[in-house]
């Protein structure tokens, strides 16, 4: 904050001689609340015009205060011929690039290198940095063992986490096991833990199948457990037989809804009292009071009595419909 004001003297001196002063911070994510809440009234002036950049979604990482005050604007990566081009300069270029160490690079190790990058130019020249410090004679094989499980982006802490988590769980809950297969290789290869994988099947199986296969939840538990003993790589079977089970099984979110529905109306209705025949008396003054008076024990009506279970303001209430 130190230097935030610093910065903000100096603008709004620029400002009294009718100069505009544009402040850009990079990785603005990595703000704190106090740090980006410190912009807003120097934004609300007109004393800087703010430019952020982020590698992360806005949306989680940037104040909404702030966000709503500015106009975002997304980057795409850039296509695989891009990078190629970035690359076969950087080839080429002897003050820039490497064109004065005399790489020799096959044009498949050029395109595979693009593709691995994933639209990251940074990351495909600091790849052709590595190898051609090692090799001037660079092929596919080279390109590959430099990237080993680099070349899957997966940051476990960011938005592509949940992006493949989300598409996993939507996957198997559209019943296509291959897609399901995918995104479950995706995060497992790109280092995702195991045991966040299965906690979600776990999730999965009663959220979206539920009553209309309770054996799901055995497979997901399992598979669970699998993860805790073995973990990787042994346990990415496991998580694969569980995912795939959980894809071709019939669904229902009955229980989901219905327990939506019973949360409401404890948010809704707060601590209504249990209905005094339900509960237990083991006491003679909670007997006096009338507890457990009335209660029909069920086994001696064969299970058919007719009790109400609710608190009387939600007397007849269904959740399960």
């Amino acid at each position: 904050l130190k230097d935030l004001r610093q910065i903000i003297k100096k603008a709004e001196i620029a400002r009294q001689k009718s100069k505009k002063t544009i402040l850009f911070i990079d990785e603005i994510h990595r703000w704190n609340k106090a740090q980006q809440d410190a912009l807003l009234p120097h934004l609300e002036r007109g004393t800087i015009i703010l430019i952020g950049a982020t590698t992360e979604n806005p949306s989680f990482e940037v104040r909404s205060a702030l966000l709503s005050r500015c106009q975002v604007f997304v980057l795409k990566s850039l296509t695989e011929e891009g990078i190629q081009q970035i690359i076969k300069r950087t080839l080429a270029d002897p003050k820039r690039g490497l064109g004065g160490q005399r790489i020799n690079m096959s044009p498949s190790a050029i395109k595979l290198l693009a593709r691995l990058s994933n639209g990251d130019p940074r990351t495909a020249l600091n790849v052709l940095e590595y190898v051609s410090q090692i090799k001037t004679n660079i092929d596919d094989a080279d390109i590959q063992e430099a990237f080993q499980r680099q070349h899957l982006f997966y940051d476990k802490d960011g938005e592509e986490h949940y992006n493949l988590i989300s598409a996993l769980h939507k996957a198997m809950r559209g019943s296509d096991a291959d897609a399901s297969l995918y995104y479950l290789a995706r995060m497992l290869e790109g280092g995702e833990d195991p045991i966040y994988v299965a906690r979600r099947l776990i999730r999965f199986a009663s959220e979206d199948i539920g009553l209309a296969n309770s054996r799901a939840l055995e497979q997901a538990v399992a598979a669970y457990q699998a993860c805790a003993v073995v973990g990787m790589p042994e346990c990415a079977l496991a998580l694969a037989q569980a995912v795939v089970y959980m894809a071709k099984c019939k669904k229902s979110n009955q229980l989901y809804t219905a327990y939506q529905r019973a949360a409401a109306d404890v948010k809704r209705l707060g601590n209504l009292p249990v209905p005094l025949h339900l509960r237990n008396a083991p006491t003679d003054l909670m007997r006096q009071l009338g507890y457990g008076k009335g209660y029909q024990y069920s086994p001696d009506y064969n299970y058919q009595e007719k009790q109400e279970y609710f608190p009387d303001k939600l007397k007849g209430r269904k959740y399960l419909l």
